[in-house]
């Protein structure tokens, strides 16, 4: 008697929402992935983090330095030093701000818009190289969860996340 009791309490009950976190956070491993290898394959080889830098300041331009450091989960010097690395490169441009002097707002120059563009491109393609294996059912099938996804990710009731303009 004692083994069965032992038993069950080794085996969960079956959880429908356990598999399906399960089974999303495999196929969201996937996706990164195939993310990741399009910003190393392409001509310009930022890391992920340069590229979270220049797509907040495309989203949010002329934002300060604490401003980017709080959009990609970086201190304020990490963020300084990013910049730096980002303004080297040609990427990214510091200006002071016309209403205070002391502020500096950042923004990406037409090298940075170019790179963030031609690494968009190159994710597309990527992305349809993996969709055109799928059956064209279980494709509609996937864009259906995903656009649903993306609705209970932010329901009504919460505020919208920063967007690119087009997006």
């Amino acid at each position: 008697m004692e083994a069965t009791a032992t038993m069950d309490r080794a085996q969960p009950a079956h959880d429908p929402l356990d598999e399906a976190s399960r089974a999303v956070a495999d196929a969201a491993e996937a996706l990164v992935d195939c993310w990741n290898r399009a910003g190393q394959n392409s001509a310009t080889r930022l890391s992920a983090l340069q590229v979270r830098a220049l797509v907040a300041v495309r989203r949010v331009p002329g934002a300060n330095l604490s401003r980017l450091a709080e959009m990609v989960g970086a201190s304020v010097p990490a963020a300084s030093r990013l910049c730096d690395r980002l303004e080297a490169a040609g990427f990214l441009r510091r200006d002071r701000a016309a209403t205070d002097r002391r502020e500096i707002g950042l923004s990406l120059t037409k090298d940075g818009a170019d790179a963030l563009l031609s690494l968009s491109e190159r994710r597309a393609e990527d992305l349809r190289d993996v969709l055109q294996h799928m059956p064209d059912e279980e494709r509609d099938a996937l864009l259906a969860g995903l656009r649903a996804f993306t609705r209970a990710s932010h329901p009504p009731d919460s505020a919208p996340p920063d967007r690119a303009p087009g997006r």
